[in-house]
C-alpha cells in the first residue's frame, strides 16, 4: 500500500512577480507540467506554493521549482524548458533500485556537456570506460550527440588520432540510386546529425579542415569492409539498418586504442521485411561479453519537444496492444 500523501511547503525569494510568472506559465502551464510528470499536486499563492504528494516525488518537484526560478532571473522559461529541468532533476530514478549514477561530463571548445537525466548519465560513463559500446532507443533520446561529445574529446586530448562517423546506406523508402554522385556522397545528407552535432562542438571551419586532413572521416557501412580501425573513435550510426553480417564485419574492424559507438532504434527498422537487423541481434549475443556496454533508452529519456516523448510513448502502447513490436513501423 502507497504511503499517504505528505504536504511541502516552499517560498521562492526575492519574490518577484515577473519570475514567478515566468516559473508557473501562461494560466500555469509550467506547474500542471511539473504535476503530470511526478504525480503530485502544486498549490501557490503568490510565492508561497504548497507540494502534496509522496515523499520522493515531492522533494524532487521543490528541486525543480527551485532550479527554475533561478533560472527565469536570465530567461524566459518555455515547456521545453520545463521539460528538460525535469529530465536534469532524476525524475526518472524515482522507484529505481538506488543504482548509483557516476557523474561525468564532457568539455568542449563551445562548452561544457552535462548528460541529461540517469540514463544519459550511465551511457556517457559507459562509453568513457568501454571500449565497445551499444546505445539504443528512441530519437531524442542523445544516443549520437552525447557519442559525438565523446569523440570531440577524445580527438581533443589526442587520445586518437580520427574520428569515422559510419551510416548504413538503408533509408525509409528511398533509393539511394536515384540521388547523384558517388556512394559516399548519397549518403552524406544522412549523416547530418552527425555534422551538426561536430559544428556546434568544433565550428563549422574547423570541421571541414579535418575532414579535408582526413582526421575526421564519413563513409558508409560498406567502405569498412577490410579495414582495420587502429586509434580512432568510430560511430555506427543508424545501427538498426544493419545486417548480421554487416554488424560482425563492423564490430571486428575494431583495432588497438581505438572506441566504437553503435547508435539506433529498433522501432524504426528500415531493412526488407524479413531480414534482422544486425542491431537486435547484437543485443541478444553480446548483452553478456565483458567490455561491451549497453545502454537501453525509453521514451522517459526523451529530451526533444515533449510532444515526441508522447509520440514514442503512443506507439509503444500500440504495438503492445497490437503484438505487432517488431520494429518494421517507421
Amino acid at each position: 500500500m502507497p504511503d499517504r500523501p505528505e504536504a511541502l511547503d516552499l517560498v521562492l525569494e526575492p519574490e518577484d512577480n515577473e519570475r514567478l510568472r515566468s516559473v508557473c506559465g501562461d494560466l500555469d502551464q509550467h506547474l500542471r507540467q511539473v504535476e503530470r510528470r511526478l504525480g503530485i499536486e502544486i498549490n501557490n499563492r503568490g510565492n508561497s506554493f504548497r507540494l502534496l504528494g509522496q515523499p520522493d516525488a515531492i522533494a524532487v518537484g521543490r528541486d525543480v521549482l527551485q532550479g527554475l526560478y533561478q533560472a527565469s532571473a536570465e530567461e524566459s522559461l518555455s515547456p521545453a524548458r520545463v521539460h528538460l529541468f525535469l529530465q536534469d532533476s532524476g525524475v526518472d530514478a524515482l522507484g529505481d533500485e538506488g543504482a548509483e549514477v557516476p557523474e561525468s561530463a564532457i568539455k568542449t571548445r563551445r562548452g561544457l556537456i552535462r548528460p541529461r537525466g540517469p540514463n544519459q548519465a550511465r551511457y556517457l560513463h559507459r562509453i568513457l570506460t568501454h571500449d565497445i559500446n551499444f546505445g539504443i532507443g528512441p530519437a531524442g533520446t542523445g544516443k549520437t550527440y552525447l557519442a559525438v561529445a565523446c569523440a570531440v574529446d577524445a580527438l581533443e586530448g589526442d587520445s586518437i588520432r580520427r574520428i569515422l562517423l559510419v551510416r548504413p546506406a538503408v533509408e525509409a523508402g528511398e533509393r539511394l540510386g536515384f540521388l547523384p554522385g558517388d556512394l559516399a556522397q548519397k549518403i552524406d545528407p544522412y549523416l547530418r546529425p552527425l555534422y551538426d552535432a561536430l559544428y556546434e562542438m568544433l565550428g563549422f571551419e574547423r570541421v571541414h579542415k579535418l575532414i579535408e586532413r582526413n582526421v575526421i572521416e564519413v563513409a558508409p557501412l560498406a567502405y569498412m569492409r577490410g579495414r582495420t580501425l587502429n586509434e580512432a573513435f568510430v560511430i555506427l550510426d543508424e545501427a538498426q539498418n544493419t545486417t548480421t553480417e554487416q554488424m560482425k564485419m563492423f564490430l571486428t574492424r575494431l583495432g588497438f586504442g581505438s572506441t566504437a559507438v553503435i547508435t539506433g532504434d529498433v522501432t524504426q527498422i528500415d531493412l526488407p521485411r524479413g531480414q534482422k537487423s544486425g542491431l537486435r541481434e547484437a543485443s541478444d549475443v553480446l548483452r553478456e561479453v565483458e567490455g561491451i556496454g549497453f545502454t537501453f533508452f525509453n521514451a522517459r529519456d526523451v529530451v526533444r519537444h515533449a510532444l515526441v516523448q508522447r509520440v514514442v510513448q503512443a506507439y509503444d502502447l500500440y504495438d503492445r496492444r497490437t503484438g505487432e513490436g517488431d520494429g518494421t513501423h517507421g
